[in-house]
Order: C-alpha cells, then sequence, then structure tokens
C-alpha cells in the first residue's frame, strides 16, 4: 500500500492522508510543528553535549585547558607606538667608468668605423662587435675624439673601441654612491 501525504498551507495547517483503509483530515497544532522542526537540531547536538560532559567541560569560574586551539591574545590591538623604520641598507657602489647595457663594444677602431657606416645606410663588411647586456665596469686607455674610446674590460682584460659617451668624471647619480 502506497501512502501520499500533502501539506497544505492554509489556515489550521491540515495533513490529507490519502490510504486505501481510510481518508480524513488531522488537524497539527502549532506544538507539533514546533517539535518536528526542534527534533533534528536536538539530534545533531547530543553528541556534543555528550562530549562536553565525558571532559569535564568548563564552568564559568574555570579557565580553558591549556591545549585549547582558541587564543583571544592579540584580537584587541594594543597601541605600541609608531614601528621602528627599516634599517638602511647601503646600495652596492656602481662601477665607474663602465659601459651600460645597450653600449657597443667593438674589437678594433676600424671595426667601430664599419658599425657607423652601417648605421649609416652604407654596404660595408659586418663589424666585429657586440652589445652590452649589464653594466660592465671599464678602464678607459684611449680617446679618439668624441665618439671613439679605447677602453679595456676589468672583469677579463679584454680591449676594444665603444662609441659610448664617457665624460671623464662621474656623473652625480655614480658619484653619490
Amino acid at each position: 500500500m502506497i501512502s501520499v501525504i500533502r501539506l497544505h498551507d492554509v489556515p489550521g495547517r491540515f495533513i490529507e492522508e490519502a490510504s486505501g483503509l481510510r481518508g480524513g483530515k488531522m488537524r497539527i497544532t502549532r506544538f507539533v510543528w514546533l517539535g518536528l522542526l526542534a527534533a533534528p537540531l536536538v539530534c545533531a547536538a547530543l553528541p556534543v553535549w555528550a562530549q562536553g560532559a565525558s571532559q569535564g567541560g568548563v564552568s564559568q569560574g574555570e579557565a580553558p585547558p591549556s591545549d585549547s586551539n582558541i587564543h583571544f591574545q592579540g584580537m584587541l590591538k594594543k597601541d605600541a607606538g609608531p614601528a621602528p623604520p627599516p634599517p638602511r641598507v647601503a646600495a652596492p657602489p656602481s662601477a665607474w667608468p663602465r659601459l651600460d647595457p645597450g653600449s657597443v663594444l667593438c674589437r678594433s677602431q676600424d671595426d667601430l668605423q664599419r658599425r657607423a657606416a652601417l648605421m649609416r645606410g652604407d654596404q660595408v663588411a659586418p663589424p666585429d662587435c657586440q652589445s652590452i647586456t649589464q653594466p660592465t665596469a671599464i678602464t678607459i686607455l684611449d680617446r679618439v675624439g668624441p665618439g671613439a674610446t679605447e677602453v679595456q674590460v676589468t672583469s677579463n682584460s679584454q680591449t676594444g673601441w665603444t662609441d659610448a659617451w664617457l665624460p671623464a668624471t662621474p656623473p652625480l647619480s655614480a658619484a653619490n654612491r
């Protein structure tokens, strides 16, 4: 036998029961509805209450156990004054004189002149030059006009020619470090 229960949300709240034996309406009071709603909550809370009772529980006068995962220290911000400034870390001294990224270092003065001609659009043999990718410390050996300077790379003693502008005195940004 199949039993179908339909709930009508009308004043008085009736349950209509359709069964093969008898049909009729039964009035459900508000207390029954309250019991139907509260029963699952009570059943879910019973294991929690039982666990608290088996562990002895904590009365109002006692402090929680020391192995508790709940700590209330630090929830209220204490005014300790301004934070100390971060420590000053001096920047590493920059090398001077140096070739900056984008500069060119050619093997000979002729290669530097062929590179200049190639930049103008002339048809010349390819120059033997390399582009500088990171700041490179150098020593100035000779100057031939404002656009050709013979230099020596201090890290590997390689000599070459560059067209980078290298003033005799360091710029203020390199001198203040």
